[in-house]
């Protein structure tokens, strides 16, 4: 891959704190004509999964040969990345493709200009009507005729008051003047800070990795507290790299198998409900084993439950708590909701990817996938630093923020095109699944030596024991 100066991945690395002379490590290629879009998606895209292999082989590095091997050269394909970054959409189960969005999850046009709406879930959908003043059967026309006697921003309030998602579109230069957009616009893509507890920690010294295949994240245990889709996208990746994941979902909110089904690989998967005293004791014992946290919930949902930086610090020394959030924990927006589709819609990216008269979206929901891979790559990066220096770290991540840097930040650059047509089939697998034969995007994610698929098909939600594996001595 040829890294022209301020190159996207570049960028990317230094916000992780990464040694600028290991992008020498970072080979590329692949079909054209793969994620076109008005917006550098190619780049992003390829951007994040890169530094996401490179942390990855840089942590393999340090786990053989007493930390003295040399950095494993990185692949990035572009097919595969493109291929990965439509995952969802990929997505076969014996044969079935899983709806992606609900009917009331598009754009409406409202009195003066358009909105788009989110409600896949059913709480969300529930909340949306009663917003409009509909009854809770109310369908696309009923949706439509009220919306289009409103105005959009107007909407966007109402509905978030009464805990749905809805957001106005805007322009980029309108999100700019909004109070929101400007507090992104003043932050990084992304932070990764040290945190202290009552005393010091001691540097993190993993064991040596077997030959082969390389697992940089073998024998971690990662508490997955995330939702569709950014946060599962990222302890994908762990899973991949030998993490033992354990992702945890509350018996009350629903969550849908075939989102699972795509993002589970490699995982297991525990219900637990933190109101609960025993759901809550037993969430206790595997945090006080667990090596990273990472948390996917609004700004304020895990507070209540002693989960911020400085709670943990002082209970789990030597935690990596790794945070993404729609919005970003600060302006006036910080506790809202979101989702990638809401971000594109806000920030200026539906306006400039929409043609005359209606408004666009990305080829993928490149903000979540972006984000994930970004997510995974400053947790592997952290790993990193401790196994030098120790201490707990914090690594916080928005969508926002990914969408600011790839209106902004990610350079555009030609493609070099070739002959050849691209064709996912070559970048997909399958393997049987608890739900049927399913047919996934195989994973991005790639250095020399290392994993070439997951472990293991997703199970059921909510299925597994809540213990973590036993650590091979």
């Amino acid at each position: 891959m040829t890294h022209a100066r301020n190159s996207g991945t570049e960028q990317a690395w230094a916000a992780l704190g990464g040694d600028p002379a290991l992008l020498e490590r970072i080979d590329g290629g692949g079909p054209a004509g793969v994620l076109p879009a008005r917006l550098p998606v190619l780049e992003l895209a390829r951007s994040t999964v890169a530094v996401c292999a490179l942390a990855a082989a840089e942590l393999a590095a340090r786990r053989t040969r007493g930390g003295s091997g040399a950095v494993p050269r990185v692949r990035v394909d572009d097919g595969a990345v493109g291929t990965a970054f439509l995952s969802e959409r990929h997505l076969r189960i014996d044969g079935r493709a899983p709806a992606t969005f609900a009917p009331l999850s598009r754009f409406w046009r409202t009195a003066d200009g358009w909105v788009r709406t989110h409600a896949n879930y059913p709480h969300h959908r529930a909340r949306l009507l009663t917003a409009l003043g509909l009854p809770d059967d109310a369908g696309a026309d009923a949706v439509a005729a009220v919306l289009a006697g409103r105005r959009s921003v107007e909407t966007e309030e109402t509905v978030y008051a009464a805990g749905g998602l809805a957001v106005a579109l805007r322009t980029p230069e309108e999100w700019a003047a909004h109070e929101q957009g400007a507090a992104i616009a003043a932050r990084p893509l992304l932070t990764l800070d040290r945190t202290e507890g009552p005393g010091p920690v001691a540097p993190r010294r993993l064991a040596p990795l077997a030959a082969a295949p390389l697992l940089p994240a073998a024998g971690l245990r990662v508490l997955d507290l995330t939702r569709v889709l950014a946060g599962p996208v990222a302890t994908r990746d762990l899973a991949l790299l030998g993490a033992d994941v354990l992702r945890i979902d509350a018996p009350q909110l629903p969550e849908s198998q075939d989102a699972h089904n795509d993002t589970g690989f490699g995982k297991r998967s525990v219900s637990l409900d933190l109101r609960d005293r025993a759901g809550r004791a037993t969430f206790e014992e595997l945090l006080a084993e667990a090596d990273v946290l990472v948390t996917g919930y609004r700004p304020g949902a895990l507070e209540a439950y002693g989960l911020t930086p400085e709670a943990l610090a002082v209970r789990r020394p030597g935690l990596v708590l790794a945070q993404v959030s729609a919005w970003g924990r600060y302006g006036p927006w910080h506790e809202r909701r979101g989702f990638d589709s809401l971000v594109q819609v806000a920030s200026g990216i539906a306006a400039l990817e929409g043609g005359p008269g209606a408004p666009g979206a990305l080829p993928a929901q490149a903000l979540d996938h972006g984000t994930g891979h970004l997510l995974a790559a400053g947790i592997l990066r952290a790993l990193s630093d401790q196994h030098d220096e120790g201490g707990s770290r914090l690594l916080r991540l928005a969508l926002g923020q990914t969408a600011h840097w790839l209106c902004n930040g990610v350079p555009r650059r030609p493609d070099a095109g070739t002959s050849e047509t691209y064709d996912p089939e070559k970048y997909l697998g399958s393997v049987d699944g608890v739900t049927g034969r399913l047919r996934y995007a195989l994973p991005p994610v790639s250095f020399a030596g290392g994993p070439t698929d997951w472990s293991r098909p997703p199970g059921r939600l909510g299925a597994d024991a809540p213990r973590w594996r036993a650590v091979a001595a």
